[in-house]
């Protein structure tokens, strides 16, 4: 796990990195999980396998762009310098060459519907460049950041325009932050019939609403979170068989299926590949959540 809170700059023959973790100001606390704060100068192509997190991000960048692609389906791809991440089911890739600089924003999905002010299903699933969302706002934002001094000084104007923006947003309804929630309490192990009969909706009504303000159904939601969870507690030196069976998976056909399913390879080879990795490089983006790997650098 990195630390929070702390930069770092990592240097070899290959390439040089500094990477800041912060939390975000009171101000904008409710609606923000965290900025990562970043700059690559790689001489050799960089590639990382980013899973499903529940999460969306908002990366904001400054250098040369990033291609996106689909991990299970490479040929779904997308390039760009800044894009917006919605919820995915499915594990994505994240390639570069050359200066990448800029900082990325995470953002709970409760938090960006009231951000973007839209449905969120249209944003999941897929990678958009921010000014199809906020037109000439964000290429005013991004003149902005790269005019700031330094890093304490991009977090705190991301605080003021994260902060005020999601109060003028619409408010989720309370059943589906609710649901959301409690989803999130249980790591999805927690039937959607009996989520609805909680939040006293009909399912049909649920699934609808929680689609249309979080991005995905909340079955699937639920399986992201419990994929989360196995990766977590393998992370923390559990073998897969027992962090699947306590994640609530039925075994570990079970597990490993629903593991190349949505990540594009098996368990053991991303565990492989997070051993792998170089002491001290950082790879998620929040703590106490597995979200990447290194593939290639």
């Amino acid at each position: 796990m990195h630390k929070k809170h702390s930069p770092r700059t990592l240097s070899s023959a290959a390439d040089s990195r500094e990477l800041i973790t912060r939390k975000p100001g009171a101000a904008a606390r409710e609606h923000v999980l965290g900025y990562r704060g970043f700059r690559f100068g790689a001489r050799q192509p960089r590639c990382r396998l980013l899973v499903p997190d529940g999460v969306v991000k908002v990366m904001l960048g400054f250098g040369e762009p990033v291609r996106i692609a689909d991990a299970v389906d490479p040929r779904q791809s997308v390039t760009g310098t800044s894009m917006i991440n919605g919820l995915r089911a499915t594990a994505t890739l994240g390639e570069h060459t050359g200066q990448l600089s800029g900082v990325t924003v995470m953002l709970t999905p409760i938090a960006a519907f009231r951000f973007f002010g839209m449905p969120m299903a249209e944003l999941a699933e897929r990678n958009l460049d921010p000014a199809d969302l906020l037109g000439r706002e964000a290429g005013r934002l991004l003149c902005r950041l790269s005019e700031c001094r330094d890093w304490t000084s991009r977090f705190a104007l991301l605080d003021e325009v994260f902060a005020a923006r999601a109060q003028a947003g619409p408010e989720c309804a309370p059943e589906v932050v609710w649901a959301w929630r409690r989803l999130g309490r249980t790591h999805g192990r927690i039937r959607v019939g009996d989520l609805a009969t909680e939040t006293g909706w009909s399912r049909r009504r649920l699934e609808r609403r929680f689609r249309e303000q979080v991005g995905l159904p909340p079955k699937q939601f639920a399986q992201v979170l419990r994929l989360q969870e196995a990766l977590r507690l393998q992370d923390g030196g559990l073998p897969w068989a027992e962090a699947a069976a306590l994640a609530g998976y039925y075994d570990q056909a079970h597990f490993t299926r629903a593991f190349k399913d949505r990540v594009g390879c098996t368990p053991g080879r991303f565990g492989t590949r997070r051993a792998s990795s170089k002491p001290g490089d950082p790879l998620d983006f929040l703590p106490d959540q597995v979200t990447s790997v290194l593939l290639a650098e």
